[in-house]
């Protein structure tokens, strides 16, 4: 899964991915992008580790795209700009709290700007499907389907609705899937403050839009880290910095990608594993290696949380808290997993 760092120029989302992820922007991928993976931050995980004391160790990880910054008058850059937004499966978009800037009136203008990115897409592909349903085509039947599926999109993004919160059928997904649509992307809204401190009335009213919210001093963080170790604790304490927003701006992007963690946890290796919700244990096995899936039979599991309070997956099976499982297990987070398998 991609989570794009998206916004207007000069928000600051290139600091973002450099706190984030550890990897300085590359000027040379301003115009394209550029890619960095950030590990996701699991207590379960750490005490897993020091439970099994493994060899390896394997945490969760995401992937950042830093997407290039949309120009605020409209240049005609833009729609190449959007274009790369639909690469991201969800967006983050960076908003500076600094030199007079008004979040909220970004959040909505950047909003607009991706209605009026799906509306083009949305409309093209209607009036292609007008003009090829007038012919004698063998297709004009599942064309006319799509055309009568499409319709009532393209009239709520002229009322100008966004589609993050609108109920979509089977076929208008299966029909939509392809445009990527930018609307119907989850989406965090991240201040990027000056200070330590942000106003809540400003959080509350961008809230109030309908989108989650989070501000953080990521600029003063980046430079705290950039410090001597041994400056580090005294500087964040003279800027009033608490916990440091990186953990909390991982935790914050994960929570919305609609997606689980489970586990694999021996003397061997420690591993956390990301799923979307929803997802089975046949899934999981896939996720882990295509073989376990070809080749699934059944699957342990039991929950992290027991095998942490309870020390041992002896223990845990003693105690009848373990269960064997078949394909259409739903995977649960924090579910600890064990394939068995033959190929």
């Amino acid at each position: 899964m991609k989570i794009g760092l998206v916004g207007y120029q000069a928000g600051g989302k290139s600091s973002i991915f450099e706190l984030l992820t550890g990897t300085a922007p590359d000027i040379s991928k301003a115009h394209t992008g550029q890619l960095g993976t950030a590990t996701v931050p699991d207590q379960r995980f750490d005490d897993l580790v020091a439970l099994f004391n493994p060899k390896k160790i394997s945490p969760a990880k995401i992937e950042l795209f830093d997407t290039p910054g949309l120009s605020r008058d409209q240049g005609e850059g833009n729609a190449q700009r959007m274009s790369v937004l639909r690469e991201a499966n969800v967006l983050i978009q960076v908003i500076g709290a600094y030199a007079g800037a008004d979040p909220l009136s970004d959040v909505q203008s950047f909003e607009e700007e991706l209605m009026l990115a799906d509306m083009q897409v949305i409309s093209n592909r209607i009036a292609r499907l007008r003009e090829n349903i007038k012919k004698p085509r063998p297709d004009r039947d599942e064309l006319q389907t799509e055309l009568e599926f499409l319709e009532p999109i393209e009239v709520l993004l002229n009322e100008g609705q966004s589609l993050r919160s609108q109920e979509f059928s089977d076929e208008q997904e299966k029909h939509t899937k392809s445009f990527s649509l930018l609307t119907r992307k989850p989406l965090l809204v991240l201040i990027n403050t000056a200070e330590a401190d942000f106003d809540a009335d400003k959080l509350a009213a961008i809230e109030a839009l309908g989108h989650p919210v989070i501000a953080a001093p990521a600029g003063l963080e980046l430079d705290v880290q950039q410090l001597d170790e041994a400056d580090r604790a005294e500087f964040a304490a003279e800027l009033g910095l608490g916990e440091p927003c990186r953990k909390q701006l991982l935790r914050t992007i994960f929570e919305i990608t609609e997606q689980i963690t489970f586990f694999t946890s021996d003397e061997k290796e420690v591993r956390a594993w990301l799923l979307r919700r929803g997802e089975t244990a046949v899934e999981a096995a896939g996720t882990i290696h295509t073989d376990l899936a070809r080749g699934f039979i059944r699957a342990e599991i039991m929950a992290v949380a027991d095998l942490l309070r309870l020390g041992s997956e002896r223990e845990v099976k003693a105690a009848g808290l373990h269960q064997l499982v078949g394909k259409e297990y739903v995977m649960r987070d924090g579910d600890e997993i064990l394939v068995r398998f033959n190929v």
